[in-house]
């Protein structure tokens, strides 16, 4: 029932841009914190942004900031990523996850792939 589902994920030249969203159900959503995370083959993986259950505070991984945006429509029970400037060492799985308590829950993961 609960359920995380990443898409916009993609191929795209370096310098370009991709929006990536997250679908949110099961739980009530504008009650959590969400986050971004990404991992490529060989790394850990890393958190990329977070931001807070009504969207007024956001954090992000020093390589991405300026570049990345994270934001929520409560609304729509959706989270988004916004990836712009993107860099051949952003190529990763990225993942939507929150943590309901101690229980994390994971998308399915979307790849993103920045390469010429």
């Amino acid at each position: 029932q609960v359920q995380l589902v990443e898409s916009g994920g993609g191929l795209v030249q370096p310098g370009g841009s991709l929006r990536l969203s997250c679908a949110a159900s099961g739980f009530r959503f504008s009650n959590y914190a969400m986050r971004w995370y990404r991992q490529a083959p060989g790394n850990e993986r890393e958190l990329v942004a977070v931001i807070s259950s009504n969207g007024d505070m956001t954090n992000y991984k020093d390589s991405v900031k300026g570049r990345f945006t994270i934001s929520r429509d409560n609304a729509e029970n959706t989270v988004y990523l916004q990836m712009n400037s993107l860099k051949p060492e952003d190529t990763a799985v990225y993942y939507c996850n929150t943590a309901l308590d101690l229980w994390n829950i994971w998308g399915q993961g979307t790849q993103v792939t920045v390469s010429s």
